[in-house]
């Protein structure tokens, strides 16, 4: 798996991940702790809504930004954008009311929202060769997953010794150090079609997406992903502090705890995809979300709080490791399912939907749990997680080869891309895209 770091430009730019997400892991406890000194046990739902705010700026902004990002340099257009999240992040010790909290958390987004799809559609430009490819999967959810368990915890040492102000420091310097890293590299060009507009290409990725049968069974998946995550990371909060009464530093363990499970799957990814489908892979990791958050609903109406510590370190380090295992495997899929020139819209509807799918589990998260109680709460999002997975299973087909049968009665025989073809039907690796807009039905 690291041989991938022998590529100097893949290592500049996974050292950069990797620190970013660390001052992010940073900022998601102070934001957390943050939320709970200025609305108590309101706390979920300020975090619910900041989070919803994030969710609609992805949505909205992400494809719309990767149609512009081909007509500026790649490494230009990463360096701004991280130096605007700093600048932005500079701005969150200070904040002293919940109002605050939103402008920011808007501003920093956006920023986000236009760095990170360019960002992973660049990785399979760099690493052309799919095991180098999924190698370079593996570590990336490994760079969140690190993030996940080394944050909080070194989260919990400065909580400690300064406060939990101090924790957006290291935000702002990870967005500085990316910006660094970015720049001391040189990165492929973008291959954009000149006659395809910015509002043409977001179209088209959406388009692609849409009309791929695997993408729409990843769709669902991200519906699985998002119902149960929202639980983790919206409600952790709540359930440390409120239910059990713990400290801050608990908090950062039990992410810690999400962390560490997502860490042990993704480290065994490259393995387990050598012997299986990713299809069979993301849906058993999407199976056992929704059956992980249900047990754990479930003992957290019988069991005395003393247990339920325990119970929820385990709960939230299969649901982290169940997580891993959809999320690694779906660049391989937005890979393998566009022609290069379009992967950025690819990776960039992906971004957007996946997050359309957190905008509507965020908030029913946040606000279920403060009207109605957190075991309504698990039931609500269980259920959601479970339509998801059944989508899942229905739109991604069981045999899902890459190279089809399939034949273009609209073309003229002697077109070009019917060389060698008999009565104009032929086979090869298919995707969407202008001379293919429809998948086909069955084998001809």
């Amino acid at each position: 798996m690291f041989s991938v770091l022998q590529n100097r430009t893949f290592r500049h730019l996974f050292a950069a991940q990797v620190i970013a997400l660390f001052g992010t892991g940073l900022m998601t406890v102070g934001l957390a702790l943050l939320a709970y000194d200025l609305a108590g046990a309101d706390a979920g739902v300020v975090l619910g809504t900041a989070l919803a705010i994030k969710m609609v700026i992805y949505v909205g902004v992400s494809p719309v930004a990767a149609g512009f990002a081909t007509r500026f340099s790649r490494r230009k257009y990463l360096v701004v954008l991280d130096l605007v999240r700093a600048g932005t992040a500079v701005a969150l010790p200070f904040v002293d009311a919940v109002w605050q909290i939103y402008v920011l958390i808007a501003l920093l987004q956006t920023a986000s929202a236009g760095f990170t799809p360019v960002f992973q559609a660049t990785i399979p430009d760099i690493l052309p060769a799919e095991k180098d490819y999924t190698n370079a999967l593996s570590l990336s959810r490994l760079a969140y997953d690190l993030e996940n368990l080394l944050s909080p915890a070194i989260a919990a040492l400065l909580i400690g010794l300064v406060g939990f102000h101090w924790l957006f420091s290291g935000t702002v310097s990870g967005f500085l150090l990316s910006a660094l890293l970015v720049v001391s590299v040189s990165l492929p060009v973008a291959r954009a079609v000149s006659t395809e507009t910015p509002l043409q290409r977001t179209l088209k990725g959406l388009r692609i997406f849409l009309k791929t049968p695997r993408l729409r069974g990843l769709l669902g998946l991200n519906l699985v992903v998002a119902a149960v995550g929202a639980m983790v990371i919206v409600n952790t909060v709540v359930l440390i502090k409120d239910l059990l009464a713990r400290s801050d530093a608990d908090l950062a363990v039990a992410m810690a705890a999400y962390g560490a499970g997502s860490m042990t799957i993704a480290l065994l990814v490259p393995r387990l995809l050598t012997r299986w489908k990713d299809r069979t892979l993301m849906l058993l990791g999407g199976a056992i979300l929704p059956i992980a958050l249900a047990i754990f609903g479930g003992l957290f109406t019988v069991l005395p709080s003393g247990w339920l510590w325990g119970c929820l370190l385990i709960a939230w380090f299969v649901i982290g490791g169940a997580t891993s295992a959809v999320l690694v495997p779906t660049g391989r899929l937005l890979r393998n399912s566009a022609h290069a020139a379009d992967r950025p819209m690819v990776f960039a509807a992906q971004f957007a939907l996946s997050h359309g799918c957190w905008l509507v589990t965020y908030p029913l998260a946040g606000w279920l749990g403060n009207a109605f109680g957190l075991p309504q709460t698990v039931t609500v999002l269980t259920f959601i997680a479970i339509l998801g997975l059944w989508s899942a299973f229905r739109q991604w087909p069981r045999n899902d080869d890459s190279i089809l049968v399939h034949d273009h009665t609209d073309l003229p025989a002697d077109h070009l891309h019917l060389a060698g073809a008999a009565n104009k039907k032929h086979e090869h690796a298919f995707v969407i895209d202008d001379l293919h807009t429809q998948w086909p039905v069955a084998r001809p």
